[in-house]
């Protein structure tokens, strides 16, 4: 089963991207005494933590760090912000668990400050960003509602059915930065075929394709994918598991972690501009 999949012109994304330590959950003997205790570091602003460096007004009041380079006076004194150091604080800080900023989707866990951020940034329970290439959509949300926003704000993105499919990329010879995006709907998920040209130095043009799971890391360990270029007694073959959305592709396009070729390869395996990518999605 095949479908053309027009390009699109790509304007620049934004990249991002640990490890994670020994993490406790919420709960237990002196659970509630550590919530109370971290309740008290709660900025009056954004409602998020104050943590160390913690900086305190004239009267003893705290503001994050992110709300105080925003504000001229304290929010709750309207008094001078000062650059006074709360140093009893930041010791009461070290030996309190604060939750994960992700609690409202449904993260349990509680960890020491000094874990907090690196566990939050790769957080399973964290929103989902929209995972079409390009930074023009800004949705982000559930799991469960990535496939609707996807269907209502991306309705020209084509969906397919089964776990062998051509991925039919057309006119690949347009100039500049452009993506190709498909779906690929199978064993019960739904994958994101994405084939995107970048420019590189003096004019060199490369391709990358990938495939993304619409899922976590962890269903995308049950699943294999394999891109398939063929023609004029010619095959190039990548196989590899599916990155999950929560990933995202930018860093493996960086690493070259998924199918690369540049514009002469692409040469001999397209027919009159157009390549037919062929896409196996497979149980391990």
């Amino acid at each position: 089963m095949s479908n053309k999949i027009n390009p699109k012109r790509r304007e620049n994304p934004n990249a991002s991207s640990s490890s994670s330590s020994s993490l406790s959950s919420a709960g237990g003997g002196d659970g509630g005494m550590s919530a109370d205790l971290a309740s008290l570091f709660e900025c009056p602003v954004c409602f998020d933590y104050v943590l160390p460096p913690i900086l305190q007004c004239q009267s003893g009041h705290l503001v994050c760090s992110s709300c105080r380079s925003k504000l001229t006076c304290c929010p709750t004194c309207r008094g001078s912000l000062g650059n006074i150091r709360n140093l009893a604080m930041e010791k009461v800080a070290s030996n309190v668990k604060f939750p994960c900023k992700h609690s409202s989707y449904g993260c349990t866990v509680s960890l020491v400050y000094t874990e907090k951020t690196e566990h939050e940034e790769t957080c399973e329970c964290r929103p989902y960003l929209c995972p079409c290439p390009g930074a023009s959509c800004k949705w982000q949300g559930p799991l469960e509602l990535v496939m609707p926003h996807l269907m209502m704000s991306h309705k020209s993105i084509t969906t397919l059915q089964g776990e062998d499919i051509v991925f039919l990329a057309t006119d690949i010879n347009l100039p500049g930065a452009v993506d190709w995006v498909m779906m690929q709907s199978c064993f019960g998920h739904h994958f994101m075929l994405v084939l995107e040209k970048q420019e590189k130095f003096d004019g060199h043009q490369q391709f990358f394709a990938i495939v993304q799971l619409i899922g976590s890391r962890k269903e995308a360990e049950n699943f294999a994918y394999r891109l398939e270029l063929n023609g004029n007694r010619r095959r190039l073959t990548w196989e590899a598991m599916p990155r999950s959305i929560h990933e995202g592709v930018a860093t493996a396009i960086l690493n070259s972690d998924c199918l690369v070729f540049d514009t002469s390869i692409a040469q001999l395996f397209a027919d009159n501009g157009n390549l037919g990518i062929n896409v196996t999605i497979s149980i391990v």
